[in-house]
Parts: C-alpha cells; structure tokens; sequence
C-alpha cells in the first residue's frame, strides 16, 4: 500500500515524533510505500515550554520525510491537503495528541477524504490533555469527524473516543517498544559513560518534566526514613517544561541535593541507552497519564519499572513482577522502592521484564491498522 504518516518527525524531537519514525520503519520493512508529512511549524514559540523543538540526531536512515504542515496557517492547511490529495494514498495515518493540532491535521484529512480511494486512521495518544485550556473539546470534536477510524493506546483513551467519535470503527492496541536507541550495554561500562559510581544503586526519572509527571512526589518519597539509610540515588534525565524553581526549591527543603543527580539537558538518542542502562529500576509517579513511551524505552532496556495507579499505565506493569503498580503519593513510593533494593527484587523482575514485552511488538500495531483499512474500505 502507499501509506502516509501525518505528524512530526526528525528534526523535532519527543516520542510522537519517535513512534512516527519507528512505524514507517516496519510499514517500510513490510513492504509498503511511506512518507512522513512533517510540520514546517509544529509550536509556534510562544506556546512552547522547552528550550527546543529540535533535535540534532539524525533521521532514520532510508525514511522520506516531508515538511508541509504549518500548525497555524489556514492557507497552508488547504494547500497542504490539495498537495496531498494528488498522492492517492490508500491510507494516511495521523496523530492526535494534543487539540491545538486538530484543525490543521483534521483539514488536511478533511480535504483527503474526497478521494474515496483513501482511508484515514488516527492514532490517539491524548484525548483529553493533562494540561487543559478552553476550546479544547471543540477542536477534539473537529479532528475526530474528519477520520474513518481510531486507534487508541490504553484502555482510558479507548474509552474516553466514545465522547467524540460516531460511527467510525476504534481498536485498542499497546504502545509498542521503542527499540531503536541502541543495543543493551553493561551497566557498568553506562555508569562510566556517566562518570557514575558503582556501588551506589539507581532510580530513573526519564523525559520531559512536566508537573502533571509527579517529580515533586518522587522527590518527598526520596526523603523518606524508609530510604535514608538505603545507598541509592535518583537521576532526573530530561529537559524542564515546567518552572524549574519548584522542583530545586524541594531538593533543598528536603536536603537531597547529594541524593538526585540533575541532568536536566535534552538527552540525544544515543545518550538515552547509557541512562537506562545504568540504572536498577525507572519512576513514572504520574499524577495523570494516558500511555507513556518512557515504559516502552524501559521494556527495550530490561528494566523494571514503578508507575502510578493511573490511566494507562497499569495496562503496562504487571504488579510486582515487572515492577510495582502504586498510589502516587511519597510514602507508596518509598515503599515499594525500599522492597525493590532490600529484597534484591531485580532479578526476578527483570527476567519478567524480558517475557513481558513480547506482546508490545510493532507489527501488532500495523495489523490493528489494516484490519481497520479493510473494515473501512
């Protein structure tokens, strides 16, 4: 089939981009045509919290990558669609994660839809934002009615499509593993890349840091007695999207600045292996959540994980065999973090782990999609 992939790609950065990447790379591997219909304005800058959309990885080799889409260009959103629409795809997979992009992605579908030949299938990440601002439901609404079919993630957001959606076919499928940062490497040849010493264990906070990600709860269970007298330390691997301040001011407030190591840059692709790879267990204490690509990184990686009771994320974590499924509040946290070190639990959950993802492959998520092809064709 000739397939295209609607939503941001190298040079932006961020896991929406990476899954784009990744799914035209098996769709590729599969024998399909693709292209990816990137953004040429993603965020205007005035409404973006980091210091960089960018990346400065490289893209995937062999990938055809497009940029056509402005966001908040009205004649670029017609043009883009009539540009398109001469392409006769038979589908065009398109991302919606966020309701600020509905009417620039869903004209763009929109206008696609008159060619009877193609088929649109969003893949919703988001469907109600953590963040949330008025017109939010109205622009959701928009996009959602120009596909002919959904998929969703986590059983939350498979859910939450029936608030929009009216007759078009939805399927639930995993988020798959990214499994394109690198090969597995010692944990001790990651710890020297890090200049990090071995003898102390690691907890992992990866990527963006947004409030509504927990940090703050992760931070007063680190100061808890229970572990105090534990050597482990926590590493915050990921850029500031929210007032940095906050979170310093509590580090201090709790006096564990010898206790979290701060590597608050944008981390580039082949930096995110050495992360993983050295530390003993990743934290996701999400106060709200939907799926997270940051459990896929750690299913790549063998690594077991501590998530929050919340949206998704239990879909993902089996309870106390690939990690530990909590309340995200500090004394939960603590608790299962001092389990997880005194009882010596990584063994046994990494092996877990390793059985576990075989579910969270790639070409599930491409047979969900062209089973909803031919229900839709």
């Amino acid at each position: 089939m000739k397939v295209l992939i609607l939503g941001p790609a190298n040079p932006y950065r961020g896991g929406i981009a990476a899954l784009n990447e990744r799914l035209a790379i098996q769709l590729k591997q599969e024998g399909h045509e693709v292209e990816i219909i990137n953004f040429t304005l993603q965020y205007p800058k005035f409404l973006f919290p980091g210091k960089s959309q960018f990346t400065s990885d490289k893209p995937p080799a062999g990938l055809k990558i497009t940029r056509m889409i402005n966001s908040i260009n009205p004649l670029n959103w017609i043009r883009t669609g009539h540009k398109l629409l001469k392409k006769k795809a038979d589908m065009v997979v398109v991302r919606f994660w966020l309701p600020l992009m509905g009417p620039s992605t869903g004209t763009v579908c929109k206008i696609l839809r008159k060619n009877k030949q193609t088929k649109i299938i969003a893949i919703v990440d988001n469907l109600i934002p953590h963040e949330k601002r008025m017109g939010d439901k109205l622009l959701t609404r928009y996009f959602i009615n120009q596909t002919d079919a959904l998929v969703a993630l986590s059983e939350c957001v498979y859910n939450d499509l029936d608030l929009f959606r009216k007759k078009q076919p939805k399927k639930l499928t995993p988020h798959p593993v990214y499994d394109h940062y690198g090969e597995i490497i010692s944990r001790e040849d990651a710890l020297k890349k890090l200049g990090l010493d071995d003898k102390t264990g690691y907890i992992l906070f990866f990527g963006f840091i947004r409030d509504y990600k927990g940090l703050d709860i992760l931070i007063e269970a680190m100061a808890s007695e229970l572990l105090k007298n534990i050597n482990v330390k926590l590493i915050v691997a990921g850029e500031f999207y929210a007032n940095k301040e906050k979170y310093t001011s509590l580090i201090e407030e709790k006096g564990l600045q010898n206790r979290i190591i701060l590597h608050t840059n944008y981390i580039s692709e082949k930096e995110v292996g050495y992360y993983f790879c050295a530390s003993n267990i990743i934290a996701q204490p999400y106060k709200t959540a939907t799926q997270s690509g940051v459990t896929q990184i750690g299913y790549h990686f063998n690594k077991p994980m501590l998530v929050s009771n919340v949206g998704g994320l239990p879909e993902i974590i089996e309870h106390q065999k690939c990690g530990y499924v909590v309340e995200p509040k500090p004394d939960a946290i603590a608790e299962a973090l001092h389990d997880y070190f005194t009882h010596n639990r990584e063994a046994y959950m990494v092996s877990e782990v390793k059985k576990a993802k075989e579910k969270f492959s790639w070409n599930n998520l491409t047979n969900v999609l062209f089973e909803l092809h031919k229900i839709c064709s």
